[in-house]
C-alpha cells in the first residue's frame, strides 16, 4: 500500500506544470515572430524572456472594496510644503492608508489653478468630485468614508512617495497672483 502511494505522489509532481515556466518571444530571420518553451536560436532578434506563473493566487492587491472606491472615487491631494497644516494632511492620509495620487501645487501650477477654483489654497484634496480645500480632520474623514475607503491601511498597501519639490525659480507658488504680461517699449 505504502508503494502505491509513493508512486501516486511521484506520479503527481511529474505530471504538474513548473510554477515558473519560462516563455521565449523572438523573430526570426525570416520576419516571423517565434514563441516557444525553448531558447531561440542565436540569429534571433528582438528576444523576450517571460516568465509564466503557475495557479498562484496574488495576495499582494489592495481588497475589492478599496478596489471599487479607487475606481470610483479616486483621491488626489494637491500639496506642498506648506508646514503645519500640509504636514498633517498628509499624517491623516498615512494613517488611513487611503490610495491616492499627489500632486505638487508648485511643480503643477496651471493645472492646480483649474483645480482649485476661486481660491487657490493648499491641502486640496479630492475624493472624486469632492473638492476640501484646507484641513479639517473630520470633513476629511467623512469624504472617505463616504466613498468606501478604509479606516485603516489594506494589508500590503504601499504609498506612493511624495510629490517632489519644483526648483525655486521653475514655478509659481499657488498663493501668488499670476503677474501682468509685460508692456511693450514705448515708442520715441
Amino acid at each position: 500500500m505504502k508503494l502505491i502511494a509513493k508512486l501516486t505522489l511521484a506520479l503527481l509532481l511529474v505530471s504538474m506544470p513548473a510554477a515558473g515556466a519560462q516563455l521565449y518571444r523572438w523573430v526570426d530571420e525570416k520576419g516571423n515572430v517565434e514563441w516557444r518553451d525553448t531558447p531561440p536560436p542565436a540569429g534571433a532578434k528582438q528576444v523576450e524572456q517571460r516568465t509564466i506563473g503557475g495557479s498562484t493566487i496574488s495576495t499582494a492587491t489592495l481588497p475589492y472594496t478599496v478596489q471599487q472606491a479607487m475606481k470610483n472615487f479616486p483621491v488626489t491631494l494637491w500639496i506642498t510644503n506648506c508646514g503645519d497644516t500640509c504636514d498633517r494632511a498628509r499624517a491623516h492620509r498615512a494613517r488611513r492608508g487611503v490610495p491616492y495620487t499627489e500632486k505638487n501645487a508648485r511643480a503643477h501650477f496651471e493645472e492646480f489653478k483649474k483645480a482649485a477654483g476661486d481660491t487657490m489654497e493648499v491641502p486640496l484634496l479630492f475624493v472624486g468630485n469632492t473638492r476640501l480645500k484646507g484641513y479639517l480632520g473630520s470633513q476629511w474623514d467623512a469624504a472617505l468614508d463616504t466613498a468606501g475607503y478604509p479606516h485603516t491601511p489594506p494589508i500590503g498597501y504601499k504609498p506612493p512617495p511624495p510629490a517632489a519639490e519644483p526648483p525655486p525659480q521653475a514655478a509659481q507658488p499657488p498663493s501668488a497672483e499670476p503677474s501682468a504680461p509685460p508692456q511693450p517699449p514705448a515708442a520715441q
